[in-house]
């Protein structure tokens, strides 16, 4: 990102002035208080925002010029988790995780194999079948991670994906983005867990009243709760 800042319609400045660089293969949290813009800095990065001004350049690809037509392109090669899952009730597990490939037409020949070999990584083989009303908040987050990597994406973008889970829960969340990580995919995190950005260490960007406040390697939280 470079100088960029966003207008709302409403005339809220919800960021200003964003100078970052984030390299292929960090794993990096966004903290900060609610209302501080981390939101907005999360959105723009997979186009569900646009910037007023400035550029954000992902793999080459200038987000701020590109098209509306272009947009499900580029979310082919970003994969997003959230905090409430976002899967579809009617589908099963394995056709949740399917659907993400099967909207960019992959050959569905090799759709079962990609499915199964992403459930077996989360953990979630055996339930394939399953809807998501028969999982836990847990297993319906790896579901939601599942469909997120299916494409092999250069960079994950999870927002708050631990924000409705228990701690013991969160912290499995937890490891499965690491070892994700660990494979070389760049994970960018918006977190309020104090808890496990003071414990899996990683670079911290901080963001309050729309600016970045702070950018530390290893950095910790930083705020109270």
């Amino acid at each position: 990102m470079k100088n960029v800042m966003k207008k709302y319609s409403n005339g809220v400045i919800a960021v200003n002035g964003l100078d970052i660089k984030i390299k292929q293969g960090e794993f990096v949290y966004v903290v900060g208080p609610s209302g501080a813009g981390k939101s907005t800095f999360i959105k723009m990065m997979y186009r569900e925002e646009k910037p007023t001004q400035g550029t954000i350049m992902i793999h080459g690809i200038n987000l701020a010029k590109l098209k509306m037509s272009k947009v499900p392109m580029l979310r082919r090669n970003i994969g997003v988790v959230f905090q409430d899952f976002k899967l579809l009730p009617t589908l099963t597990v394995y056709e949740n995780v399917a659907f993400a490939l099967e909207v960019i037409e992959e050959n569905p020949r090799n759709i079962k194999k990609k499915v199964m070999e992403t459930l077996d990584l989360v953990g979630l083989k055996h339930k394939a079948k399953m809807l998501p009303t028969e999982l836990s908040g847990g297993e319906q987050q790896r579901v939601s991670i599942a469909r997120s990597i299916i494409n092999s994406p250069k960079l994950v973008i999870a927002d708050e994906p631990t924000g409705n889970l228990d701690p013991e829960t969160s912290w499995d969340i937890m490891n499965l983005l690491e070892e994700i990580n660990n494979r070389g995919t760049t994970i960018i995190m918006a977190t309020h867990n104090k808890e496990i950005v003071n414990t899996i260490k990683h670079r911290v960007i901080a963001i309050e009243n729309g600016r970045i406040v702070r950018d530390e390697q290893r950095g910790e939280y930083g705020y109270e709760g």
